[in-house]
């Protein structure tokens, strides 16, 4: 049993579906948030090992999302891997710039998701 935990913040639930059943795969264990503020409120809460983050949210978005736990001493070390639309030019700029330490885009490459994850698992 994998005893790393991965924070899904996606407002989709086709989406949160896909990497919950990926995140499976390596028993990782999994927290759900869909929408911003509750995500930040369960990153407190639990200190997930990973944050996968929406840009696209209802409410407060992924960037200003990031940007408040990136600043809280507590939370700033997390990874934060941003979920990226591809026909939103420029979202993994933005990311990056807000403060993501990488992102994913979707549709979601399932054969390249779970090395991606594990990467940044590696350098937490």
């Amino acid at each position: 049993m994998n005893n790393k935990t991965i924070l899904v913040i996606e407002d989709n639930a086709l989406n949160t579906k896909l990497v919950r059943s990926l995140l499976a795969i390596e028993k990782y264990s999994v927290l759900e948030a869909s929408d911003a503020e509750s995500g930040i409120q369960l990153a407190r809460e639990k200190r997930p090992d990973v944050i996968l983050m929406a840009m696209q949210l209802p409410g407060m978005d992924g960037l200003d999302a990031t940007r408040l736990i990136k600043i809280d001493p507590d939370l700033k070390s997390i990874p934060i891997i941003a979920l990226t639309s591809r026909e939103m030019d420029g979202d993994d700029r933005k990311a990056i710039e807000a403060g993501c330490d990488g992102y994913i885009s979707k549709p979601i490459d399932t054969r390249g998701f779970l090395k991606t994850i594990d990467q940044y698992l590696s350098q937490s």
